[in-house]
């Protein structure tokens, strides 16, 4: 038998500053904080998309954003494109939309306040 993967938990994302970066995710992409254990170590909060903890965010007051990121980007799907970008241009937030038919879907790429590249995921027919 083999291990079988199920699908992605979540994904840690280090930062100098927790509560700016929390509270991007959550007015930009409408993620809400929630419980996190009493961990030893960072400070840290974790971000909930429905009853799952989705991103966790640790402190790490001596980090600066590498020339070159380990981690190249994270996705999310979603649906309502165009509400999204009304919220994105409200916000000044830069991004740019790429579509990739061979699967059907349009991704919105932008960065997070510390520069982290995410992609957002929503269907093609979306975007006429």
């Amino acid at each position: 038998k083999k291990m079988k993967l199920l699908n992605l938990d979540h994904v840690n994302i280090q930062t100098a500053d927790v509560t700016r970066l929390s509270s991007w995710y959550c007015n930009i992409l409408g993620l809400k904080e929630g419980p996190r254990p009493d961990f030893q170590g960072p400070k840290g909060k974790w971000l909930y998309l429905g009853d799952t903890a989705i991103l966790h965010l640790a402190e790490n007051k001596s980090i600066e954003p590498p020339e070159t990121p380990g981690l190249e980007h994270f996705s999310l799907t979603a649906k309502g494109l165009k509400v999204f970008q009304v919220q994105l241009d409200k916000a000044n937030i830069n991004y740019k939309l790429l579509e990739v038919p061979e699967i059907g879907l349009i991704q919105v790429n932008l960065a997070d306040c510390d520069g982290n590249h995410i992609h957002i995921d929503f269907p093609l027919n979306e975007n006429v």
